[in-house]
Formats: structure tokens, sequence, C-alpha cells
């Protein structure tokens, strides 16, 4: 599955492979959110709410979409946040990892806080 996220300025792709949490957030697509930003972390608030499955994490690689089961968000960590070790990309908390960016690992840069985003799904061709 894909899903596509625009912003004012651009837009990524991401593939995102089929889990709990992967199925609910499918179920409430397309919808808007406002971006917010920590560190080198772009998230957004989800209509969605899980809980964290076997194999959730908080320490993940640059282009990672996770769900972060306590903000009900979607994390796109791109380069170290507050909390990071080093280069590390930690997150928050434990996270739901649902799949990668498509290409650049770092379009999550462009985003700025408070660019309104829509997250939809990418249709088979």
């Amino acid at each position: 599955m894909q899903i596509r996220i625009s912003w004012p300025t651009g837009h990524l792709t991401a593939t995102i492979e089929e889990t709990p949490t992967s199925k609910a957030l499918m179920g409430v697509l397309p919808f808007s959110a406002t971006a917010r930003t920590w560190g080198e972390e772009v998230y957004f608030a989800t209509p969605v709410s899980v809980d964290p499955e076997p194999g959730a994490r908080q320490v993940v690689e640059p282009g990672t979409v996770a769900f972060w089961t306590d903000g009900d968000a979607l994390a796109l960590p791109y380069g170290p946040t507050p909390i990071s070790h080093g280069d590390e990309c930690r997150l928050a908390g434990p996270c739901n990892v649902l799949g990668r960016i498509d290409g650049d690992p770092r379009l999550p840069a462009g985003i700025r806080p408070g660019d309104p985003l829509r997250v939809e799904l990418v249709e088979p061709a």
C-alpha cells in the first residue's frame, strides 16, 4: 500500500506494510492534519487510536513512517530529535513501525510547523 502526504510546498509518498495499525489508518483515509515538529521529526494527529504492537520501537532509521500510540499521531523522523543519542532517530516513545518514505528520507524537512497536511491513499495504477 502507498500513501501520499501533501503540504503547501510539496508531497511525498510512503510504502506502508500491512499491520493492525496500518489497517486502522487506511480505514480513515483521506484526512487532514496540522504539522508539528520535534527536532528533525514531523508528526501530526490522526483520527486513529491504537495500542502498541509487538515490535514497537523507539529508535528507527531516517525515513521510517511510525505511529506514536501515546499521541495518536504519525511520526516522520528524518534525523535526530531532542532526546537522540548522536545522529539516531529517537522517537518520544515506542512507536508502531508502518513503513518507509519512498525516495529521500529527508523529504519531511520541507514541512514547516503549522503546515496543513493531507494524507490519502495512492490508488494502484
